[in-house]
């Protein structure tokens, strides 16, 4: 479903992609580790590009993300790839209803009524239902964030892109916003996941990336990587979490 092709990314004369090459497959979900620095956020923010690239491709069902389109034909490409920041991005001076209804109306034409509607299920199903007519600034990070995954979904998109969804969250309120992605692996939603969280990784990923100056340099299942990864790296930085 997502496809990185020798793809290079530079910042100036740094390079923060090295010859990108990995796949993502339907249903799966990925989750993207490494230490700060690593590449992780620009490599999932060139799926619906965000971030632009200097050579290789990023394919999504196919479609070169990268090649020269059409402004309406990249709306509606990024339409179709959920992405959850970690700083939220919500509207503050739209309510928590209209947050999520705003997208399925302006961008897919979607009436009010079923819009609405579709973002009360979608309230639900994140435990916040209750705070549909409240507004993001009367929210915990923990609840503006499941409202953001909320909102991403209203869109209905095949694919679920999530950067260090819970690093600006107390940790208390990580565990809320972890469940809530379990949810959606449970369900079956291909995913790629940027997270510091090893534990979530574990149990939820099926596929584990480990990333170090911008290179991809240990691919595995989780099992595997967690109990004898190969790279030297990547048993460093396992080491330095104290995860083994």
């Amino acid at each position: 479903m997502i496809r990185f092709s020798h793809v290079n990314k530079f910042y100036g004369s740094y390079q923060a992609l090295v010859d990108v090459n990995a796949t993502v497959n339907k249903g799966e979900v990925v989750v993207v580790c490494g230490p700060s620095g690593s590449g992780k956020s620009t490599l999932i923010r060139t799926v619906n590009r965000l971030e632009p690239i200097q050579s290789g491709e990023v394919l999504f069902d196919g479609q070169n993300v990268h090649a020269e389109l059409k402004s309406a034909d990249l709306n509606r490409l990024r339409a179709r790839i959920g992405f959850v920041f970690q700083n939220f991005n919500l509207f503050p001076h739209l309510s928590v209803l209209e947050n999520i209804m705003l997208s399925p109306v302006r961008v897919n034409a979607v009436k009010r009524g079923d819009a609405s509607q579709t973002a009360m299920r979608l309230l639900d199903r994140v435990g916040l239902a209750h705070k549909a007519k409240a507004y993001p600034a009367q929210l915990s990070g923990g609840q503006q964030q499941r409202v953001a995954i909320a909102r991403a979904l209203a869109m209905e998109p095949p694919v679920m892109l999530f950067d260090e969804p819970t690093s600006s969250l107390d940790p208390e309120m990580v565990g809320e916003v972890l469940a809530v992605i379990r949810s959606l692996a449970a369900d079956g939603m291909t995913m790629m996941c940027v997270t510091h969280e090893m534990n979530f990784a574990r149990d939820v990923a099926d596929c584990v990336w480990f990333m170090d100056a911008g290179k991809i340099l240990e691919i595995g299942a989780p099992a595997d990587f967690f109990s004898n990864p190969q790279h030297p790296r990547a048993q460093r930085f396992l080491s330095d979490l104290h995860v083994r």
